[in-house]
């Protein structure tokens, strides 16, 4: 993916980076944070991949919060170069993620319809229906997506 992103930390330790939205409504701390969730049958990890706004003097991520801070796509395009991140660094993992709404899920989903070619060249894409995990195909709606790196 050749879009803008944010710079970004990356705390290996606990799988956590943060980066400054900025826009009309100023500077907005972001949280991205990567929590171990289940395992495959093989015992690969998969972790959850947590986003939002940072909050409050204890560090939470509110990941419920409307932003509308004109970037959408440069935030978005930061969080996808975490996941690249994160599998580069930890090598054989699955990334999980739901959006905090159906309207966010559906966003993500949006995103990896509009890079599905690059993304496909890198990753394998699972999406989750009431069926079951399957691979990710343009025209079903998922409530989540699960990716991996090609081996």
């Amino acid at each position: 993916m050749d879009k803008e992103i944010y710079n970004f930390t990356f705390n290996k330790e606990d799988a956590t980076f943060q980066f400054d939205s900025i826009g009309p409504k100023g500077k907005i701390r972001k949280l991205i944070s990567y929590i171990l969730f289940d395992r495959m049958d093989d015992g690969t990890p998969v972790l959850n991949l947590a986003f939002g706004d940072l909050e409050g003097d204890d560090q939470n991520i509110s990941d419920t919060v409307v932003s509308n801070n004109s970037d959408r796509d440069k935030v978005l395009a930061t969080v996808a170069r975490t996941v690249l991140h994160i599998i580069d660094s930890y090598n054989k993992v699955g990334i999980i993620a739901q959006g905090s709404t159906p309207s966010r899920t559906r966003l993500y989903q949006i995103s990896i319809n509009a890079y599905k070619e690059e993304i496909d060249e890198h990753f394998e894409v699972k999406g989750l229906t009431d069926k079951g995990w399957e691979i990710f195909k343009k025209g079903t709606n998922y409530s989540s997506f699960l990716a991996t790196k090609k081996v």
